[in-house]
C-alpha cells in the first residue's frame, strides 16, 4: 500500500511510511473494538459503595444502548481515532525506525540484542503514550457521559471537551495520569521485544 523507503538517504519519507501505516493499523482496528474500549471504562468507573450500575459487560452495553441508542457506544470515537494516529503512528512508526539504526539489532549476544530492541519499544511506547495522552483524556470525559440524556452532557462536543478542560481546569489537566500510563507501557514495550525474538528465532526476520 505504501512505497518503499530507504532509511540512509529518505530518512524523512522513511519515517513518515512507517508512521502512516502504524496510524491507519491503529484507527482501523479502533472502529471495531470501540465498544468494548467503552463498556471497559465505564466498568471500570463503577466502583465504590452503594449499589452498582451495571451487572457485566452485556448488561453495560444494553443499558447503554437503551439510554442512548447505539451511537451512545461510540461517543468519543472521533477523537480516539485522531488519538489512535499519533499513537499507533509513533508507537510502530518510532519503533520501526530506531529499530533500523540499532546497531545491535541481529548481534549474536542474546541479552544485548534484546535490551537493546527493549531500550527502543520503551523509547516508542512512552513517547506515543504522551503524544496522544490528551485525546485519551477527552475520550474517557466523553464516555462517561453517555448514560445520560444528551440534554444533560457536561460537553457538548470533542472541540467543547477540549477548550472546558483547558479553561477550567488549565492544560495539565489534560496529562492528568500520564506518569502512571507511562509506566504502564513496560508491557506493551515487552510485547514487541517478545514478538522480534520470536519471529527471529523461527527464521521469518530478515
Amino acid at each position: 500500500m505504501f512505497p518503499k523507503a530507504d532509511k540512509n538517504t529518505e530518512f524523512v519519507k522513511f519515517f513518515a511510511i512507517n508512521m502512516a501505516s502504524g496510524g491507519l493499523a491503529g484507527a482501523g482496528s479502533l472502529c471495531i473494538v470501540y465498544p468494548l474500549d467503552y463498556a471497559r471504562t465505564r466498568l471500570a468507573s463503577d466502583v465504590g459503595g452503594g449499589k452498582k450500575q451495571f451487572n457485566g459487560l452485556a448488561d453495560c452495553l444494553k443499558k447503554t444502548v437503551a439510554a442512548g441508542g447505539v451511537g451512545a457506544l461510540y461517543n468519543g470515537i472521533g477523537v480516539s481515532v485522531v488519538g489512535i494516529i499519533p499513537y499507533r503512528g509513533v508507537y510502530f512508526g518510532l519503533f520501526d525506525t530506531l529499530s533500523g539504526y540499532n546497531p545491535y539489532q541481529k548481534d549474536q549476544n542474546g541479552l544485548l540484542r534484546a535490551s537493546s530492541k527493549f531500550a527502543c519499544a520503551q523509547t516508542s511506547a512512552i513517547a506515543a503514550g504522551y503524544a496522544s495522552y490528551p485525546f485519551d483524556t477527552v475520550r474517557r470525559r466523553l464516555q462517561m457521559q453517555s448514560e445520560k440524556p444528551e440534554s444533560e452532557w457536561v460537553y457538548k462536543s470533542t472541540g467543547d471537551c477540549f477548550s472546558k478542560i483547558v479553561k477550567e481546569e488549565g492544560t495539565a489537566a489534560l496529562f492528568k495520569g500520564a506518569g502512571a500510563n507511562a509506566l504502564r507501557t513496560v508491557g506493551a514495550a515487552l510485547v514487541l521485544v517478545l514478538y522480534s525474538e520470536i519471529t527471529a528465532a523461527f527464521g521469518t526476520q530478515k
